[in-house]
């Protein structure tokens, strides 16, 4: 296992110790080794080989132990028996809004529930609130969540998917035989959420692939074994150690046929259709196994479009939104790319809810590339992230200028992510906000107000001439909870008549803006930034995911703002103040 795997684990461990009612100190020395090993900067394999582990900074004999054995063999029995003994439903209801390990105790203990099916019986009878520490509204905010769940079904992040998605790509390129491979469906398209994992393999010989794929360590359930296509359910743990159930299934066909099932079982359903018809058209007929009909040599799936005289359609753009029309016309959009950006601004640090320093983060930074870090902690009433006081705002400024000081090329930039309150007026007074770099301003509170007030809230902040870009519009996250009740649009266009920029929030729990307002935005010729929220150095990395929105929402590199270089943003951010 390497690092990330290995702190995957201990801190799953830790959860399952708290859901066990075991000692929190326990459980805490599992979750404060976990996050140690995720900071390490180096191998892992490599301190275990050199006999170090005991080195790092709460890591004890036992755990020294356990890390060994997971790190060489890539297992742990102590972890296994956890899992085992400890009921699926209960991981399930960690997924419920505020309910933590020892709420899921509690109901086991004192009410018998093991799973979400009996959660909402006890619930609708009325049993929750009546337990000690819940309560009417935890229980009406159970029952919500509870039909949030229903109605997104047996769905998982975009992140969650890829990770596994991923190490199942990984372990099957150790398979000799195998010709091409590829990720398809949602995931390959890059959708939010996603209900399975479709991977495609071309190979003379299915069998071996076959075996192997049914075989895979994080296999929990073999669904199908067939000679050409197989389905299992994976396991995997997520970077906030929750446990990801999701189906995957595995596809093998000739490398003739390779590139014209890549094309199909990508889709979306409706593109295929389109496509279908326009080959249709052109006298062929389109299958996942061949473009009948057509004399022209086609070995790659950009061969297809070539064929119908198209421009290659980008996975990201197949869900036939006019892409086949702008296909046709030689009008596709050159993408936004990964590299594109320059630097990120909304991210946080141990000023307030942040588990890494300004030096961390900003290093981190510059290993990715950027020129630029953007440092944007909680204002002050939100306390409950330990939000900045004025005064301790202008601690931070004299650490980011000290810091400043000894760089070349690269610059720390002052920010705030500032609590938009209730009435729409900012966390900060106009005389504090002045004198930031910029602003990134946010609802945290008030979810529930009307739509009215909610968007009037919001484009009030949004006019205000000294708040940048808003962040995270919708304040929905993914699979958890609901965007509040605003009119989107309406932000959208005050946002263009104020010139303020609207942030595509890439934490995968939420990729806020969506990729369809994304596009109502460009239309607008509102100004786009992306941007991680990170919370630890290794979130920084959750910018992936928001190109990914940007390119499923036609984007440009000229419409996202973090594409320009540090001179350029250091003058526009000046330019606004």
């Amino acid at each position: 296992m390497d690092k990330s795997e290995v702190a995957a684990v201990l801190e799953e461990i830790a959860v399952l110790l708290e859901l066990q009612g075991e000692n929190p100190f326990r459980a805490n020395a599992y979750a404060r080794a976990g996050r140690a090993i995720a900071q390490l900067e180096t191998n892992i394999a490599d301190i275990v080989a050199a006999g170090t582990l005991g080195d790092i900074p709460g890591i004890g004999e036992t755990l020294r132990d356990k890390i060994t054995l997971l790190v060489t063999t890539g297992k742990l029995p102590f972890y296994d028996d956890l899992k085992a003994k400890t009921p699926p439903g209960w991981l399930q209801m960690l997924r419920l809004p505020g309910m933590g390990p020892k709420k899921v105790k509690l109901l086991s203990d004192q009410l018998g529930i093991d799973d979400l099916a009996k959660l909402k019986e006890a619930c609708d009878k009325g049993t929750v609130a009546k337990l000690k520490g819940f309560g009417a509204k935890t229980q009406a905010n159970i029952l919500e969540g509870l039909a949030f769940l229903d109605q997104m079904g047996n769905r998982v992040r975009l992140d969650q998917a890829m990770m596994i998605a991923e190490s199942i790509v990984a372990e099957l390129k150790k398979i000799p035989g195998i010709h091409r491979m590829e990720l398809c469906g949602s995931v390959r398209r890059r959708k939010e959420t996603i209900r399975d994992i479709d991977i495609l393999v071309s190979a003379n010989d299915a069998a071996p692939i076959m075996d192997a794929f049914v075989k895979l360590p994080n296999v929990q359930k073999v669904v199908g074994h067939g000679e050409t296509k197989s389905s299992v359910t994976m396991t995997g743990v997520d970077h906030n150690m929750a446990r990801v159930l999701i189906n995957a299934d595995l596809r093998v066909v000739s490398d003739k046929q390779f590139p014209f099932a890549l094309n199909y079982f990508t889709g979306s359903k409706e593109h295929n259709i389109r496509l279908r018809q326009r080959a249709i058209d052109y006298g062929y007929k389109l299958n996942e196994y061949d473009l009948a009909g057509c004399k022209k040599h086609i070995e790659e799936e950009p061969d297809i479009y070539k064929a119908l005289d198209l421009d290659y359609v980008p996975p990201e753009l197949r869900e036939d939104t006019g892409e086949i029309d702008a296909a046709a016309s030689h009008v596709l959009p050159v993408l936004l790319e990964p590299g594109d950006l320059h630097g990120v601004f909304h991210n946080h640090t141990t000023w307030s809810d942040g588990a890494a320093s300004l030096e961390q983060m900003a290093e981190t930074a510059r290993k990715l590339g950027y020129q630029y870090l953007g440092i944007a902690d909680h204002s002050q009433s939100l306390t409950i992230a330990n939000g900045l006081t004025p005064k301790r705002v202008r601690a931070q400024w004299k650490e980011i200028d000290a810091f400043n000081a000894k760089q070349k090329n690269f610059r720390l930039f002052k920010g705030t992510e500032v609590d938009i309150l209730a009435d729409g007026s900012l966390d900060f007074d106009d005389e504090l906000l002045a004198d930031f770099d910029y602003v990134v301003a946010n609802v945290h509170s008030f979810f529930n107000q009307p739509l009215e007030e909610m968007t009037a809230r919001i484009v009030k902040a949004i006019q205000h001439p000294r708040v940048t870009m808003l962040g995270h519009a919708t304040g929905r996250l993914l699979l958890r909870r609901d965007a509040y009740k605003v009119d989107l649009d309406a932000v959208l266009h005050a946002a263009a008549k104020a010139g303020t920029m609207i942030e595509i929030n890439a934490n995968p729990y939420r990729l806020d803006l969506d990729w369809i307002h994304c596009k109502r935005a460009k239309a607008l010729a509102v100004q786009l930034v992306i941007n991680p929220d990170a919370h630890a150095t290794d979130e920084l990395a959750f910018t992936r995911f928001g190109v990914d929105v940007a390119r499923r929402g036609w984007l440009e590199k000229k419409d996202i703002f973090n594409t320009r270089t540090l001179a350029q943003v250091a003058k526009e951010l000046q330019a606004r103040r």
